[in-house]
Parts: structure tokens; C-alpha cells; sequence
């Protein structure tokens, strides 16, 4: 094989580094040399100009990407309407923000804005004096929302609003919008909080009907105990702050329903009694149905004994240890009260993003009334 030959005018190096003496001038530097090469300048020259376009793609690409960044997205707007309460609240800041953490949900009142609003509110309570009072057009994509905390035994006039409703939404668990009067909630206390007791069990009540099998259910009780009852009903109305400390001075409290359907377990069972530390004696949908939302042990229903002479002396004859195993549940939970239409409006907007579309209730009295 020829011996290696070096560059013209460079001189050979050795594998020590040692530079062989030569008689040629000295060589100038190699970026000088390379450029000397014709081939050399077009690869130098080629690769710079790639670059450049290079360069050049990703600053227009990134400016297009910027430019068409999408925007935030914008609030969901909830109509309400008519307010559920008599008492309206003022609602023009971000309320749901604000006191509820729930983002991007703005509730409006303002029924100019029929045409901008995602979802529409009727309460059941303001549909009664007829359909004239309803929007005429309802806008594409929008939703509406029948709301109602009453019983099917006291909710009227259902046959006129089949085919309106999108969503309802009500106490009932298999809502499209479940809105229970309250809950229980997990609580790290780890400790039973049970108030100094002076009677044996009371009584809330305001409507008074003989008809209602709570009444007959009293009725009878009261023939093997006695009773204390306050409430318009006796002429011993409550102050809103005077009711949980009345009915916490009770070892049992009476949480009778109104009406017995599924689900409808109300704030006589929540605020009256779990709220106020005593425990309730339930009359409502079976037992089963109650323990969906309590525990087993935290209540007694009227179902569990033979006769209400039985119930009576039961509650008579309870020792203090059995007394206070009825408090378990604080050692686990706290009860979460829903008071505020707010609150309840506001859960629209959590839901929204997995409610059904495009549905609407053929025959809402034929749902409610199952």
C-alpha cells in the first residue's frame, strides 16, 4: 500500500503528536484551507441555508400555533327562571366560585339572556299557574331542568309538562340531578358527641293533618308515652336558632315523613335529629331504602317492631349502653345540610358534562309517581 500523503502544504503528524519538518510554506489555518475547496463551500453554504429555512419553519409554525391557541373556555350559564324560594338571593357575582369552589358556572335570573343560556331552571313551585309563563322558543342545544323537593303526595298538575323537560332533578337518586335535603359525610373527629338529655322524645310539627298516616301513627304512639311536641301545629312555633337546641334535649325525635315514596327522606331525619344529636325514629320508605343513606344502626324505624305498644317500650326501657351505640356513625361522619337553593343550583354545573342529550321526559307525572 502507497505510503499516506497529507494535505498539500500541511505537514504529517506523528502518533506521538510530533509534527514532521517539511520544506513547503507553512500551511494557513483549516477553517482558511476548507473554505479554499470549491465542494467544501457548497456543503458549508447548503447546510447554513437548511438551516436557516429550518429555523425560519419553526418560528412561523410556533407564531401559528400561538395564534390559534384556543381560548378559556367560557362559563356554563344556568337560568333560573323563577327562584325556588320566596326569598331571592342576589346571585350577579360568581357565586358558585365563591362559595363553592365550582368553576366556570355562572347563574342568571336575567331572562334577556334566554337566548345565551345553557340551561334553563323551572321549579315545580312556580310552573303551577300554567305553561303561558314559559319561554315560547327554546333555542338549539339548550337544556331544561324540572326541579322539585316535594313528594309526588304533594306535587300537582304533573300531566301538563310531558314532552318539555330534558333533566330533573330532585331528591330522588335516580335523577338526572340528585338534590337530597342532606348527607352524611366522612369526618376525622373519631369522637361521639352526644347532648345532655331531659326528656324522652319530641316532636316538630307544622302541618297537621289527620289523614296522614303520621298522624295516626302519633296518635296511637302516644297512648304508651308521652310526647312533646312543638311546631305551629301546637301552638309552639321555633325559632330558627331555638329548633336543634329544643329536639337535642330528646333521647328520640320523631322523624316522620309527610308522605312515604322513595327517597323522600327530608331535614326532619337530617337536621331535627342526626343534626341535633338524638336518634331518629323514622317513618318513611322501608328500611332498606333508608339505609342507602345511613347507616344500619344509627336509626329505628316503626317496621322494625310488631306494634307500636313494642316500639314504646323499647324506647322506654333502653339502657344508656345501647342508648349510645345509635352514635357510632360520628365516630365516622359529620351531617352536610342542604339549605341553600344556591348550593343545589349551583351542582348543575358539576354534573353537566355527563347528563344525557337530546332526551326529553314523554310523561313526567308517569316518572315521578313510580
Amino acid at each position: 500500500m502507497p505510503p499516506h500523503r497529507p494535505f498539500p502544504g500541511v505537514s504529517s503528524v506523528t502518533q506521538e503528536g510530533d509534527s514532521q519538518p517539511s520544506s513547503m510554506p507553512r500551511a494557513p489555518p483549516l477553517p482558511q484551507l476548507l473554505w479554499g475547496w470549491p465542494s467544501m463551500k457548497v456543503v458549508v453554504t447548503t447546510a447554513v441555508f437548511i438551516s436557516t429555512l429550518w429555523n425560519l419553519r419553526c418560528f412561523l409554525s410556533a407564531s401559528e400555533v400561538s395564534g390559534k391557541a384556543p381560548k378559556p373556555a367560557e362559563p356554563l350559564v344556568v337560568l333560573v327562571w323563577e327562584w325556588p324560594s320566596k326569598q331571592v338571593p342576589n346571585i350577579s357575582r360568581d357565586i358558585c366560585h365563591e362559595l363553592y369552589s365550582i368553576a366556570g358556572c355562572w347563574l342568571t335570573m336575567e331572562r334577556r339572556l334566554l337566548g345565551r343560556a345553557d340551561v334553563v331552571v323551572f321549579p315545580h313551585t312556580r310552573l303551577q299557574p300554567g305553561r303561558d309563563r314559559l319561554p315560547k322558543e327554546k333555542p338549539p342545544g339548550q337544556n331544561w331542568v324540572w326541579v322539585s323537593l316535594e313528594s309526588p303526595s304533594n306535587t300537582k298538575a304533573l300531566a301538563g309538562w310531558n314532552q318539555t323537560f330534558n333533566w330533573v332533578m330532585t331528591y330522588r337518586r335516580d335523577s338526572d340531578i340528585f338534590i337530597p335535603y342532606g348527607k352524611l359525610v366522612p369526618s376525622q373527629s373519631a369522637t361521639m358527641n352526644i347532648p345532655m338529655k331531659t326528656n324522652l322524645v319530641s316532636w316538630v310539627i307544622s302541618n297537621y293533618h289527620r289523614t296522614q298516616k303520621r298522624a295516626e301513627v302519633y296518635k296511637n304512639l302516644s297512648r304508651y308515652l308521652h310526647v312533646n311536641i312543638y311546631g305551629k301545629a301546637n301552638n309552639k312555633p321555633l325559632c330558627k336558632d331555638c329548633l336543634l337546641p329544643t329536639t337535642s334535649k330528646s333521647k328520640f325525635y320523631l322523624a316522620f315523613e309527610n308522605s312515604i315514596h322513595q327517597d323522600y327522606i327530608t331535614e326532619k331525619l337530617w337536621r331535627n335529629s342526626l343534626m341535633a344529636g338524638t336518634v331518629p325514629v323514622v317513618l318513611g320508605p322501608p328500611r332498606a331504602n333508608y339505609e342507602q343513606f345511613i347507616p344500619a344502626d344509627s336509626f329505628i324505624h316503626i317496621d322494625d317492631f310488631g306494634s307500636l305498644e313494642e316500639l314504646a317500650t323499647f324506647l322506654k326501657t333502653m339502657n344508656s349502653s345501647r342508648y349510645r351505640q345509635f352514635f357510632a356513625w360520628q365516630k365516622r361522619y359529620s351531617v352536610k345540610l342542604y339549605a341553600d337553593w344556591r348550593e343545589r343550583i349551583c351542582t348543575i354545573c358539576t354534573a353537566y358534562p355527563s347528563l344525557p342529550r337530546g332526551r326529553v321526559y314523554p310523561n313526567l307525572e308517569s316518572w315521578f309517581n313510580t
